[in-house]
């Protein structure tokens, strides 16, 4: 069947269709994305802002039209922090429900992680381990740890990229004091976690997924996008402490024209690397392998979990 997930997260609204069915390998038919930045469209009361509301309500229904023109038979809707941290997070819903006809259902930051984890084992399969997973957005940082397909531990932060930035590297290229502040904000809030995971053991492998991590690994020398989605690609630690006051030195313009950095997220990148090597520091991690498949994925293949075998 041609499942669709629509993830309505902090920096982008974004439709996945796969062609899919039980016990298989989801094949991405085609990709619909939409940059909002709804993390950074909050007013001073943690409410999304009229505008915000507006231009999700016309992303969403765009998203749908191009599900139907894909042939989607299932749409998966779901929202992460930006909307589930919202204050009128409620009537956001509300209004998506009455003019779209789409129910978003809210993930709490728990349930991303564990989704999350699921991709990341269901990709690296059972010789993987104990894993660890990472996993910064542009509203949360996740981490998950387990030896099975449903962590031992799962966490979420609010330390995500987007988030992060607005609130604390308001100046382009950012003053440096507002750099070191958050850099002690990340670790003091990623600190408080460690203990948790500490007594599981030492992981077997630790990846990391999303944008954030991507975009790093390719800045450190890990192959592009384009060589598709089975070519390993890592990120050291050493190598990130090497980037990250070059791209506290760099304006927004400047880090967009670095390799593989996007111009949407050029300007978040510093507070994403930030997290990074405060997240690999403190759970003293010295390279992570990069999964392609991240909550996403999770959602798809939770669902095929529930279908029935085909006849």
């Amino acid at each position: 069947m041609r499942l669709g997930v629509l993830d309505v997260g902090s920096n982008t609204v974004h439709l996945l269709v796969v062609d899919a069915h039980p016990g298989a390998r989801p094949l991405p038919a085609h990709s619909h994305k939409a940059d909002l930045r709804l993390a950074q469209l909050l007013d001073p009361v943690g409410a999304i802002g009229p505008d915000g509301v507006d231009r999700l309500v016309a992303t969403v229904r765009e998203a749908m039209e191009a599900a139907e023109d894909k042939g989607v038979e299932e749409v998966l809707p779901f929202a992460t922090s930006a909307v589930r941290e919202a204050t009128n997070a409620d009537a956001v819903l509300a209004r998506v429900r009455e003019e779209t006809g789409v129910d978003l259902q809210v993930l709490s930051g728990e349930e991303e992680a564990k989704l999350t984890f699921l991709a990341a084992r269901r990709w690296f399969g059972w010789s993987a381990g104990k894993l660890l997973v990472l996993d910064i957005g542009g509203g949360s940082l996740e981490i998950a740890y387990g030896m099975d397909e449903e962590p031992d531990c799962a966490v979420s932060l609010p330390l995500g990229a987007g988030r992060l930035t607005a609130a604390w590297l308001p100046k382009d290229p950012p003053d440096p004091s507002d750099v070191k502040a958050l850099r002690r904000h990340v670790r003091a809030q990623i600190a408080r976690t460690v203990g948790e995971f500490a007594r599981f053991g030492a992981p077997d492998h630790i990846v990391a997924t999303s944008k954030t991590f991507k975009q790093l690994a390719r800045l450190a020398g890990a192959a592009r996008s384009a060589d598709g989605l089975y070519v390993q690609r890592e990120l050291k630690r050493k190598s990130l402490e090497d980037w990250v006051p070059r791209l506290a030195a760099m304006t927004t313009h400047e880090r967009a024209e670095l390799p593989g950095v996007s111009e949407g997220r050029a300007g978040q990148l510093l507070a994403g690397a930030l997290v990074a090597e405060g997240a690999m520091d403190l759970f003293g991690v010295e390279s992570v392998e990069i999964c392609p498949w991240a909550l996403r994925e999770g959602v798809i293949l939770r669902r095929l979990d529930h279908l029935p075998p085909a006849a």
